[in-house]
């Protein structure tokens, strides 16, 4: 009998890793941008977000139910159409939305950078995506070190904000959505759907959660409620530090800003030595890119070994053991990308995939929910979730702008390319992540 992995993760457990991998790049670099769309009722975009995240979730708990070994977007994908080019499409979107991730993080620490030490912006960029490559070449235990480092003490700058700020709470009215670009302040369906476009880039990994499903301590109860626990707290706080931001900073000052949570903290604790929170923030950043760069060379490497990519990216460093070739194109593209781009564009830019993605998933499930024969899992939603799961998935992206379209675009027509050159087997189009 073949060796099974222990369940010892437990309900606590699981909303901290999901906590901890929610939380990153997203609130650190982007409320500024997101109060310039929204003005005082940004917290209004993240709340649009969660819903989105946590109809979505409610799905992937469901699929890893009923497909614990191989819940990805690409397998259920395949499962329900059986179109090996459709699957290979949402597979390595999944993957290219980490790419414009970490473009978005790379962005986002040059602002804080740049803050402190007066370089100019590309050289920062720059210098940060090798520096993070190299730690990934390096070796993965350096990687997870410099991991657990970044998320304690991005998790402690959020704390710090939250308790700064508390005392803010209340001199703004937060329904106040005038801005330059909705001059009258109308809070429409059509504003917050356009702002949750953006601010839905800060709840990437809620996905992840059913990595570890196998894991799980009673995971047809656990495995739901650890991830609507996960979004609902990494909500409470988006929203608490969206609100404690605009009652220090005005908003227009806010979207102007290239380190927003930076200039919250000089009003609201002047007493901090100045650049100690900027510090904060890079590592909190860094940890967004880190992460990113190490599942997406992870799943190159694994690719390319079931002739999915270039079989080139399949090989290992000799004495490091790592994916350095994988490593070293996911740098090249990366370089392109945040040196082209702004925050904004990128971050929205990973949103379209993603939402494309689970757009896609959800609609997955509601064919297999009503394919007769089907085995059901031991969680099961009704299809009223991932119908208005797709619903809110197709909503948001109405409202993408063109710049994230363009981008989000030069990435899918990338992977038609990489699929009419590869020409992959069904079956392993099935198993691409897996």
């Amino acid at each position: 009998m073949s060796a099974t992995l222990s369940r010892r993760i437990t309900l606590g457990l699981l909303v901290l890793f999901g906590v901890g991998d929610i939380l990153g790049a997203g609130i650190y670099g982007l409320v500024g941008k997101a109060a310039g769309e929204m003005g005082n009722a940004v917290w209004l975009a993240f709340l649009t977000s969660m819903v989105a995240a946590g109809l979505t979730g409610l799905s992937y708990a469901s699929i890893g139910s009923r497909y614990p070994k191989a819940g990805g977007a690409a397998y259920v994908t395949h499962r329900a159409f059986g179109k090996p080019f459709l699957s290979y499409v949402v597979g390595l979107a999944v993957a290219a939305s980490g790419l414009t991730s970490m473009a978005a993080a790379s962005r986002a620490f040059s602002g804080y950078f740049t803050g402190l030490v007066p370089l100019p912006q590309p050289v920062v960029v720059a210098l940060f995506c090798v520096a993070i490559a190299l730690v990934v070449i390096r070796g993965i235990r350096e990687a997870l070190w410099m991991n657990a480092i970044c998320t304690i003490i991005e998790l402690g700058g959020l704390v710090f904000i939250l308790a700064v700020g508390a005392r803010y709470i209340g001199a703004v009215d937060y329904l106040d959505a005038v801005t330059p670009a909705n001059p009258t302040g109308s809070i429409t369906p059509a504003l917050m759907l356009s702002g949750a476009v953006l601010t839905f880039y800060s709840f990437i990994g809620f996905e992840d959660i059913l990595n570890v499903s196998e894991e799980v301590v009673q995971p047809e109860r656990n495995l739901p409620l650890g991830l609507l626990l996960a979004v609902g707290i990494s909500s409470v706080v988006y929203m608490g530090i969206s609100v404690v931001a605009v009652s220090v900073v005005p908003a227009g000052e806010l979207a102007a800003s290239k380190q927003p949570l930076v200039d919250v903290v000089r009003r609201a604790a002047p007493w901090m030595p100045a650049g100690l929170y900027g510090f904060i923030a890079m590592f909190a950043v860094a940890n967004t890119a880190l992460l990113n760069f190490v599942m997406g060379s992870r799943l190159m490497y694994g690719m390319a070994r079931q002739g999915l990519l270039p079989s080139a990216l399949g090989r290992v460093h000799s004495t490091r053991r790592t994916p350095h070739v994988a490593a070293l194109a996911i740098l090249g593209v990366l370089l392109v990308l945040a040196l082209s781009g702004d925050i904004s564009t990128l971050a929205k830019a990973t949103s379209v995939l993603l939402l494309v993605c689970f757009a896609t998933v959800n609609v997955s499930l509601i064919v297999l929910q009503r394919r007769p024969g089907e085995a059901r899992g031991r969680f099961e939603v009704p299809a009223l979730v991932p119908a208005l799961g797709t619903l809110i998935c197709l909503a948001m992206l109405s409202f993408a702008k063109s710049q994230e379209l363009f981008v989000a675009g030069i990435m899918v027509a990338a992977i038609v390319g990489l699929y009419l050159v590869q020409r992959p087997s069904a079956r392993a189009v099935e198993h691409l992540e897996t």
